[in-house]
């Protein structure tokens, strides 16, 4: 049984223009200790369809599923009062921007051993010996003298190895990363990669890495979800997402990857991310994609392929090209 089963999640926000739908019917399984990234530009959608999960968006998300499920149990269905034991405890996220998702007003020790009383009852002297242990287990040096440093006298890096201190305290069964590495510098970057993996590894922990970086993909994880304007295009295990990518969108990211360029100028994706106003009618990809075609914009596609290799195309591609591409006549 998956430890996360989803499917057919949606998250619609009310605003002035009306409805807008920033997640539109993802689906997503994962086991128990496996590791999974979800990528994308941003404004996929990404972070949001992990933050409904979470139960953390504002009054104003409209959130439905068919499925929402962890470890068995309906998170539509269940009580407030055993939500809250799931969510921090055996489910927890790392959020983007430690500088500003700490809260600044109160000390690391602080922050670090709220969880653990709400969750564990812990007393205090067992909160702050299990808060050093954490800060030392995420690298941090002289743990001790941290516990009382505020997040504005700590660096990004450091910062960032606080919050992955404190949704580990837990030990949760499942860990959501989004965008870990945004804002440091490579070297810490790498070290932070290298930090998350160690603890996977070690308590065998599922994991979800949210990110825009490919790279950081191909190092991590074992399947990839491709999102794009909140829907996903693609799924796949790694190594055939890199080696054979089915939809365009998957192809393009790949391509910008300085590493695969064949030409001096580095190749970019045209265009933007559509918003609640300029979404076409067919393919949300075709104003972007060098093989659109009348039938893609104006016609939804329907996912093609098997389920490890979906592609939300009319014509995934194979070995490179589009398949079943009409006459050049019909190109849009």
């Amino acid at each position: 049984m998956p430890l996360l089963e989803i499917k057919n999640l949606s998250v619609a926000f009310q605003t002035a223009g009306g409805m807008f739908t920033a997640v539109d019917k993802v689906s997503l399984n994962i086991d128990p200790g496996e590791i999974v990234s979800v990528v994308g530009e941003s404004g996929s959608g990404k972070s949001v369809a992990m933050l409904a999960l979470m139960g953390l968006l504002p009054w104003t998300a409209k959130v439905t599923a068919d499925v929402l499920k962890f470890d068995g149990k309906d998170l539509t269905t269940i009580s407030k009062k055993n939500l809250r034991s799931i969510i921090g405890k055996e489910m927890a996220m790392i959020f983007q921007e430690p500088m500003t998702s700490l809260n600044p007003c109160f000390t690391v020790g602080f922050q670090l051993s709220e969880a653990l009383k709400i969750h564990f009852g812990m007393k205090r002297n067992e909160r702050r010996e299990r808060a050093i242990e954490l800060l030392d287990q995420v690298g941090i040096p002289e743990p001790q003298k941290r516990l009382s440093a505020f997040p504005h006298q700590l660096s990004g890096g450091m910062n960032q190895r606080v919050m992955i201190a404190m949704a580990i305290s837990c030990n949760p069964r499942l860990l959501i990363a989004d965008e870990p590495t945004t804002a440091l510098d490579v070297t810490i970057q790498a070290q932070i990669l290298e930090l998350l993996l160690k603890l996977q590894q070690e308590k065998q922990m599922s994991l979800v890495l949210i990110t825009h970086d490919m790279g950081v993909v191909a190092e991590t994880a074992e399947r990839v979800v491709v999102q794009y304007a909140g829907q996903q295009v693609e799924k796949q295990n790694i190594k055939g997402l890199f080696t054979e990518p089915h939809h365009p969108y998957t192809a393009a990211l790949l391509d910008s990857l300085p590493e695969r360029a064949k030409t001096k100028k580095l190749p970019s994706i045209l265009g933007v991310v559509p918003g609640q106003f300029d979404k076409p009618k067919g393919c949300l990809f075709a104003p972007r994609c060098k093989y659109a075609t009348s039938l893609c914009t104006s016609t939804p596609p329907e996912p093609a392929g098997t389920d490890m290799g979906r592609a939300l195309c009319h014509y995934p591609l194979k070995d490179g090209k589009p398949t079943n591409y009409p006459e050049q006549e019909e190109v849009a």
